[in-house]
């Protein structure tokens, strides 16, 4: 089967090359959005079939197969751009693809505004949450281009980079570009565009103004909300790199932090690894405005947060770990342990902090041993470590092997 994919702007009445005139001249099958259709559609043979693309997707590509002609396809800008070439790539491998693409509504952008654009960051929030763009701002890009969908506006996200102390940007919305009598081109600051409504379609080029305050390598602890301002109720900042490393976070994926109170380990976490996607539980209730306050606090979004009793928790709609803390077990270690290797990924690690306590009557690292040997967890050799006048701690980690 062949497709052959032609990108066309806003524009009412779109320019085509003689050669792309005479492909739509003696095409038989059409398929595009309905807003492609409405721009295309005089120039339509007047037998033409035209198949609308809207989801589900796979009842369109039901249709698709069921035919034995060339189907041309009208997408938005480089439909390799994040575009419905890349979607036929992935669902009929074998089809062959001609392209007649055209500059991409971020190009446009640029062109309008005469601003070099080799040098941004693109991230898709179309049809897409917030990840790919919350990682971009952690990382302090200096110039980001985002494509936006009716849940994404660009007073979103303009809200979104406020709520986390992102400020230090500007905001360029195109609407409706290449299109002569709608296009329309704004520079504005995040406080206005947070209370402005833009046409849709839109897309948007942040650029940062000034740099931000030097993020340090480990948060003070000091800085951070407390529970009750209980200074105790925290992994300390030396433990807490210790931990992190432990956690070997540069090349996991998932990281969940069971028991999280403060926030501090998820925090730091999504500070330094922001590639990663962490669910973090927390039994106490109160403890949920504790770390929304610091996940702001510090510029910290997309750590997702879920208040209850892990051991009473689905777990079945989370993605599986293959890093997980456990930073408070209220007495319960050993069945907080065996719940998580149930969804543990393959080859994933556990970390814990025990504290060598006189008085402390169940000594946790005794608990962690028997839970790791009941459950064929293979212990790596614990971490001691003693700050200040504390007690002793030991950074207990432990992986699990399946095939070992």
């Amino acid at each position: 089967m062949k497709f052959i994919v032609i990108g066309i702007s806003d524009a009412p009445e779109p320019f085509f090359t003689p050669e792309i005139q005479e492909i739509i001249k003696n095409g038989r099958v059409f398929t595009g959005g309905k807003r492609h259709h409405e721009i295309v559609a005089p120039l339509l043979p007047t037998d033409a079939q035209w198949i609308d693309i809207i989801t589900p997707l796979d009842a369109v590509f039901e249709q698709y197969q069921s035919l034995t002609t060339n189907i041309i396809v009208f997408a938005s800008g480089d439909p390799l751009f994040f575009g419905f070439a890349n979607t036929i790539r992935r669902k009929m491998p074998e089809a062959e693809i001609v392209l007649y693409p055209t500059f991409n509504s971020l190009q446009l952008l640029a062109h309008r505004l005469v601003m070099p654009y080799h040098d941004m960051r693109i991230v898709s929030l179309t049809g897409r949450p917030w990840p790919e763009f919350d990682k971009a701002l952690i990382e302090r890009t200096t110039k980001i281009g985002i494509l936006t969908d009716k849940e994404h506006t660009p007073a979103a996200i303009a809200q979104r980079m406020i709520d986390y102390g992102y400020t230090n940007y500007q905001m360029h919305v195109g609407e409706h570009l290449g299109n002569p009598s709608l296009e329309c081109v704004t520079t504005l600051s995040l406080d206005e565009a947070s209370r402005r409504e833009f046409s849709h379609p839109n897309c948007l080029i942040i650029e940062q103004q000034g740099e931000m305050p030097t993020r340090l390598f480990g948060i003070p602890d000091a800085d951070f909300t407390l529970l009750d301002g209980r200074e105790k109720m925290i992994t300390k900042m030396p433990i807490r790199l210790l931990t992190l490393q432990a956690l070997e976070l540069r090349k996991k994926n998932v990281f969940w932090d069971i028991g999280f109170c403060t926030g501090s380990i998820s925090i730091e976490a999504r500070l330094q690894f922001p590639h990663l996607q962490i669910c973090a539980f927390e039994i106490r209730p109160e403890c949920e405005a504790i770390i929304q306050e610091n996940t702001r606090k510090f510029g910290a979004p997309g750590i997702d947060v879920l208040i209850g009793d892990f051991l009473h928790a689905d777990l079945s709609a989370l993605p599986r770990p293959d890093a997980v803390f456990i930073g408070g077990h209220g007495g319960h270690l050993k069945e907080i342990i065996a719940k998580v290797k149930t969804v543990l990924a393959d080859n994933g690690c556990i970390v814990m902090n025990s504290v060598k306590a006189p008085l402390v009557k169940t000594d946790s690292h005794q608990l962690w041993d028997e839970a790791c040997q009941e459950l064929s967890l293979r212990q790596a050799p614990p971490t001691k470590i003693i700050l200040n006048d504390n007690h002793p701690i030991e950074i207990l980690k432990a992986y699990y092997h399946p095939d070992k």
